[in-house]
């Protein structure tokens, strides 16, 4: 017997690389979005996003430690809650996957096609769905080394970028910046500047959530220095690329669209040329393809807790060889690529159900938090959050969820909410279906059996006269007197009632008279006869007395049966009687 193969678990640079090209992915676009909002007051806002991430690090710890399960915010509320509440959480947490995938691929084929012009677009982002379903397939380690090169590559990528800036403005200076703080804040207010670049730059901890869903496949305390290294990642690089832009550029021009697509592009080209902008270019493609990456792997860890729970069906559980649930990666794939088909690859459409589904997969974890707290103190854990950090945290991702609702969308685009509602409505109703589908089943059948039990009814009792009929007909036997016929002609007399009679019994009658016997190999002829038609019930009977009209009727009114009477020859040989005298009886000859 072949031994099971033993699946290595994940250390802190394969499990930070994983969920940290997600988040670290949002430097490409969150610096660009805090800036369109916030103006001079960016680097701030994404600061405070630090802070609540920071407060987000011991929310997540205590919980996974407490709870050492796959799932993250539906693992949280499954344990202190209902499976309803879980699944809700559930179904937020796949949409804000599913949107990753989307927009990450597409974006990543978009920064592709500025060094390859010619490449098609949706081909090519569906293209890359399937390397990365495939490369999931293949397992979670051969998945952890393509997503630690793209992790080095990516942070080295923006070494390289930062050491560019740092010496431009060592020979230029930093009055551009000086010049931009002075800049009239956009609508005249700071605090709703701040509040709204603040709402954007929480999209920028996208992925923080993701290390909670695969937290199995790590090993013993990797869990918690994952949180780490991501809040220092983002803590950061994005305020860092927000000064070193408002240093760069003045803001109508960080705040012009075509800064807003390819920010770090346009500012390694500025301070590097051409090759600088390549890299960036590359390293783009490749980080954002890490966060397709990490998609698949978080959504692969919380739909496999999801079926252990018996919320999918048991289908999803089948295993490759390499331990992957590829019924799951390849269900996620052809979700995606129909999104993708759908908004005919408009992914921005997607924008509103990825940021409500991922800021309430926040403030839901948060929530399991407290409930944890209030219903399962007794459960050891590592480390413990405050209450008046759980508070803030919470507080903080309800104002930006509330932030990006109240945002104005690009005219003739649909609201954040509309688009979320879209994607998550149905998927809802599909996980209260499979909820209660023991129930929805069992209405099913009540329904049924209202509709066709009056009609069951009835043929069962039709069923049941027609078989009594039958029965009676078969029940009507044959009786056939012999002298001792040989067994050619007990054979005719088989074959006569297979193709002539419904009875399926017969008697096989010998009439002796005094001093007669019978033939010694008449019973082991009948006896072989009903080994070669076992379909039919012989009797051989032995009866005293002359063989006539009169034993006829005898036997018939004693056995209470009408008697067919049968046998071969004609009647001047064997039976010189007339068919009259048979009072009825069939006689054939």
């Amino acid at each position: 017997m072949e031994p099971k193969k033993i699946h290595k678990k994940l250390n802190e640079l394969a499990s930070t690389a994983i969920c940290g090209n997600d988040i670290s992915s949002s430097v490409l676009y969150v610096s660009a979005l805090a800036i369109a909002f916030a103006g001079q007051y960016a680097w701030i806002t994404l600061l405070i996003v630090s802070l609540v991430l920071f407060l987000f690090r011991k929310i997540y710890g205590e919980v996974v430690g407490a709870l050492p399960l796959n799932g993250g915010a539906y693992n949280a509320l499954l344990n202190t809650t209902s499976k309803g509440m879980a699944s809700f959480a559930a179904t937020l947490t796949l949409l804000s996957y599913m949107a990753t995938a989307v927009i990450s691929a597409n974006e990543a084929i978009h920064y592709l096609h500025h060094l390859i012009p010619s490449m098609p677009i949706i081909l090519s982002t569906i293209g890359l769905l399937l390397f990365f379903a495939a490369l999931t397939i293949g397992g979670i380690r051969e998945s952890s080394r393509v997503a630690i090169g793209i992790f080095l590559f990516h942070l080295s990528s923006l070494v390289v970028l930062s050491g560019f800036i740092i010496y431009f403005l060592t020979n230029n200076g930093i009055e551009l910046f000086m010049q931009n703080w002075d800049f009239p804040v956009k609508g005249g207010s700071v605090i709703n500047a701040i509040f709204l670049g603040f709402a954007a730059s929480m999209l920028g901890v996208s992925g923080f959530e993701s290390s909670a869903n695969f937290v199995e496949e790590q090993k013993a305390g990797v869990f918690p220095k994952t949180l780490r290294n991501m809040w220092a990642i983002v803590s950061i690089i994005n305020p860092l690329m927000a000064i070193f832009a408002l240093a760069l550029f003045t803001i109508p021009v960080l705040q012009s669209s075509e800064f807003q697509n390819t920010l770090l592009i346009e500012m390694g080209h500025y301070v590097g040329g051409k090759w600088v902008a390549i890299l960036i270019a590359a390293d783009a493609f490749l980080v954002l393809s890490g966060a397709v990456l990490t998609s698949f792997v978080g959504v692969t860890g919380l739909l496999e807790r999801m079926t252990l729970d018996r919320i999918m069906p048991q289908f999803f559980l089948k295993k490759s060889r390499t331990g992957s649930s590829y019924r799951i990666i390849i269900m996620f794939f052809l979700l995606s690529v129909s999104v993708l088909l759908i908004t005919n690859g408009d992914v921005k459409l997607l924008a509103g159900v990825y940021t409500i589904s991922f800021l309430s997969v926040m403030a839901l974890f948060g929530i399991g938090n407290i409930l944890l707290k209030v219903k399962r103190n007794t459960l050891p854990r590592p480390e413990t959050a405050s209450w008046p950090s759980i508070l803030l945290a919470i507080g903080a991702v309800v104002i930006a969820l509330i932030g990006n609702i109240l945002m104005e969308t690009p005219k003739g685009s649909p609201s954040n909410v509309v688009v979320f509602l879209d994607y998550f409505v149905p998927s809802i109703i599909f996980i209260i279906i499979m909820l209660n589908r023991t129930l929805l089943l069992k209405f099913l059948l009540n329904i049924i059996h209202t509709i066709f039990d009056p009609i069951r009814k009835f043929v069962f009792k039709i069923d049941k006269n027609i078989v009594a009929i039958i029965n009676h007909i078969n029940s009507q036997e044959f009786v056939f007197f012999t002298k001792g016929d040989n067994i050619a002609t007990l054979n005719k007399v088989m074959l006569y009632i297979i193709k002539n009679e419904h009875t399926k019994k017969i008697k096989i009658v010998l009439a002796l008279e005094k001093g007669q016997v019978s033939p010694p190999n008449l019973s082991n002829e009948i006896e072989f006869l009903g080994k070669e038609y076992p379909e039919i019930n012989i009797e051989f009977l032995v009866v005293e007395g002359k063989f006539s009209p009169k034993l006829i009727q005898e036997l018939s009114q004693k056995w209470d049966i009408p008697v067919n009477f049968m046998f071969i020859g004609s009647p001047s040989d064997k039976f010189p009687y007339k068919i009259e005298e048979l009072g009825g009886v069939r006689l054939i000859i």
